[in-house]
């Protein structure tokens, strides 16, 4: 069949012969096992802190007035945040919408709207879940801090490494966004007149080659870092002491 066959064949899907429908599998089954384990955390209502260990999904004090989870008061920020970005727009644009679902592989959709289409309308709140987020990244940073203390005193146990290591990956997906390395670098018309400036817009841009690596790293280890916390409150697992 030659090319002009192919195009005017509009019944066929595509021609590609390689596991394309892998990439945009994986995704869906990523995200939607997220999702429900999320909500289903989020909806407990419990089980969110440990000794000096606290879950992510949730705020360490919240007002005694809120009459629901006081995971709904932290977890809308970085929802926002993710399904804001750039890199998980194109994950979800592939793996749901089929939009498209790989590169020479038809679209499903008929018609396009540009810039008028009300989600692409939301995503441009991208930078404002920024900012929200820097305000609970630091939040996750003295929920870290606090892991190393007992009773007053320094330390450390798996929960210790587990909320570390958490606080580091958001941090490195956080910070080498699209939206914060245009923060530190944008509008900018000569970097030679602000050198400072344009040295974390040089180190942003190489965290930012590996922002899709840190999106998906961060995203599962947040979920284990509440699931951690979780069955230490329930008594199923046993946190290992180191002093």
């Amino acid at each position: 069949m030659n090319i002009s066959q192919s195009q005017n064949n509009t019944s066929v899907l595509t021609f590609r012969t390689d596991f394309w429908w892998l990439a945009p599998l994986s995704s869906v089954l990523a995200i939607v096992a997220f999702v429900i384990y999320s909500t289903w955390a989020a909806f407990q209502g419990g089980h969110f802190e440990y000794q000096n260990y606290h879950s992510p999904f949730s705020w360490p004090i919240h007002p005694k007035w809120w009459p629901f989870s006081p995971a709904f008061l932290t977890i809308w920020a970085p929802l926002g945040f993710r399904a804001t970005c750039y890199y998980v727009r194109r994950v979800y644009y592939r793996s749901f919408f089929r939009d498209p679902i790989a590169c020479a592989v038809r679209e499903s959709r008929k018609s396009y709207s540009g810039e008028t289409d009300v989600p692409f309308i939301f995503q441009n709140l991208h930078r404002f879940f920024l900012y929200t987020t820097l305000i609970e990244l630091a939040v996750l940073w003295l929920d870290a801090i606090h892991g190393f203390i007992f009773s007053g005193r320094f330390g450390f146990g798996i929960g210790s490494l587990v909320l570390l290591m958490n606080s580091t990956l958001l941090s490195l997906y956080t910070f080498s966004c699209h939206a914060f390395r245009h923060l530190v670098g944008g509008n900018l018309d000569c970097f030679s007149q602000c050198p400072k400036r344009s040295f974390l817009w040089k180190k942003i841009s190489i965290l930012n080659e590996r922002h899709g690596l840190y999106m998906w790293i961060s995203l599962g280890w947040v979920g284990f870092s509440d699931l951690y916390v979780r069955m230490l409150s329930m008594g199923i697992w046993k946190d290992i002491r180191f002093f």
